[in-house]
């Protein structure tokens, strides 16, 4: 496996690397749940940043429902989810492609590239003109996909989002780029998401079949922002009964 980028590892905001380093703790239970965090001076003082860095931190881990503060400080989730957390709203909504690309069975890479003509318009570009495209494969054990998906960029996503910003056209990009914080970065640049998803059986000979036999499915995304502006442009083919899509949204 190639090592990180120290460019990129450098790049991710202080901020994020705290929470995790958290989020391990609290996963591998090295911080019981139930049991106290220490307080935002300790953590401070132990990953070497200021406590506005904790504090974001720690509410990047309350949002997952990794964590919960009140009067006496912040603590870990107990092991039964509580009751009035829904189920679907337990995590954050990832972009595909994020840690686990680092899997075996999992591919992702982004690149820059001109946009089918079709969507051209719809993402604020010239005709021809080339944007930020990430590509995410998933992998049976014997090498079949059995999930592809293709995400396109917008112009205005480019210009708002410091974090894709970075892939600079004609700069290497990251073999296994991971962008499971994407909409968080949406967020954290003020951006108020709009999330629209279609799914449908492919039409054609064959319809709704892979090339394995196995029964398939697509789901076109569209993410716009508070304007109108389309942000991202995501399409997902996936084998429906051997491929597991999980949903996940976040309020």
């Amino acid at each position: 496996m190639a090592e990180p980028d120290p460019e990129q590892v450098a790049a991710v905001p202080l901020y994020l690397r705290v929470a995790a380093a958290l989020r391990d703790d609290l996963t591998d239970r090295r911080i019981a749940p139930g049991s106290r965090l220490p307080s935002e001076r300790s953590l401070a003082h132990r990953y070497h940043v200021n406590r506005q860095t904790v504090r974001s931190a720690l509410q990047l881990l309350r949002e997952e429902r990794l964590v919960v503060t009140d009067r006496r400080g912040t603590f870990a989730v107990g092991a039964e989810p509580q009751a009035h957390v829904p189920l679907l709203t337990a995590r954050r909504q990832s972009f595909p492609g994020g840690a686990q690309a680092a899997d075996a069975l999992v591919r992702a890479a982004l690149a820059w590239e001109a946009p089918p003509a079709a969507l051209g318009g719809r993402l604020a570009l010239a005709p021809g003109e080339p944007t930020l495209v990430h590509r995410h494969v998933v992998l049976s054990p014997r090498g079949v996909p059995l999930q592809r998906s293709v995400s396109w960029f917008s112009r205005p996503a480019l210009a708002e989002i410091p974090q894709l910003a970075r892939y600079r056209r004609g700069q290497d990009t990251a073999q296994q780029p991971d962008l499971r914080l994407l909409y968080h970065w949406m967020h954290q640049a003020g951006l108020r998401l709009t999330r629209r998803e279609s799914i449908a059986v492919p039409g054609g000979p064959g319809t709704g079949v892979g090339a394995t036999g196995a029964a398939r499915l697509v789901v076109h995304r569209v993410v716009s922002d508070q304007h109108g502006h389309t942000l991202e442009i995501t399409d997902i083919d996936f084998a429906a009964q051997t491929a597991a899509w999980t949903y996940e949204f976040s309020a």
